[in-house]
């Protein structure tokens, strides 16, 4: 396991585990932990091993939002330019690799924008969580680039102009996370997410990260135009005859781990 006081970055067979680790401060995003983050993010993608990246929080909360402070994107005299949370949030949306946030605990302000950049989300059903800048005079800016999409309009006015606390198990109603589950369950529940997306070729699961992305901005046309070209291109590839034989000759495909 390596780290340092804001993060920790653990290889856990084929998945990287990031842990927001400043538990004193509920993980507030500090300077330190969201350049931290931005590098662990580039570690993993560079990882040929890994399959997988998990972000999540060490003690109580999983992220209090912005530390006010110590804010994101303020550098140290003399030292490297910081990174903004709008390039780490950017990092986790183009990460090749698909990004479970695995939500601990309580999540404020900003610290929900991790959960909306993540491409699959799984939470404590009893955690507390709140768009809460409204109360004190600001707004949900940058994570609303990241929220919005999954909570819509109908929603994300209501929670951003109210700043009201809702739960694990709400934020599954509201199409903000996946799954929610009791306490003891998370690990279990994210392994079984971790293992479902194991059965899926390296290549394919970049390239459907991809098409979720890119099918939703184009007119009927240019979508069948487009997706079959994409179709016929992953059908010829090298993916696409492995998992072909393998249904064919029952067996796994080359990609999925050994028991």
């Amino acid at each position: 396991m390596a780290g340092t006081e804001a993060t920790l970055y653990e290889i856990k067979k084929c998945a990287a585990w990031i842990t927001l680790n400043r538990p004193e401060r509920r993980n507030a995003l500090s300077s330190t932990l969201v350049n931290e983050l931005f590098e662990h993010l580039a570690a993993a993608n560079a990882d040929k091993n890994v399959r997988c990246i998990v972000i999540t929080g060490n003690g109580k909360a999983f992220c209090a939002g912005a530390d006010l402070k110590n804010p994101p994107g303020q550098s140290v005299a003399g030292g490297p330019k910081a990174v903004t949370y709008a390039e780490a949030l950017k990092a986790i949306l183009e990460s090749e690799k698909p990004v479970i946030a695995a939500v601990n605990g309580a999540a404020f302000a900003g610290g929900l924008g991790l959960i909306g950049a993540s491409d699959i989300s799984v939470t404590v059903e009893d955690v507390l969580f709140s768009f809460s800048e409204v109360r004190i005079g600001v707004i949900p800016a940058v994570i609303s680039v990241v929220c919005l999409p999954k909570l819509g309009k109908h929603h994300g006015m209501k929670l951003f102009l109210t700043g009201e606390r809702f739960t694990g198990k709400q934020a599954v109603e509201f199409g903000f996370v996946h799954r929610a589950v009791p306490k003891d369950q998370l690990l279990d529940a994210v392994q079984e997410e971790l293992d479902m997306i194991n059965l899926g070729a390296p290549s394919a699961l970049v390239e459907c990260k991809k098409l979720v992305k890119t099918v939703p901005g184009l007119s009927i046309e240019e979508g069948f135009a487009k997706t079959d070209e994409w179709s016929l291109k992953m059908f010829l590839s090298d993916e696409g005859s492995e998992g072909m034989a393998a249904f064919r000759e029952k067996r796994k495909p080359s990609w999925v781990p050994e028991d």
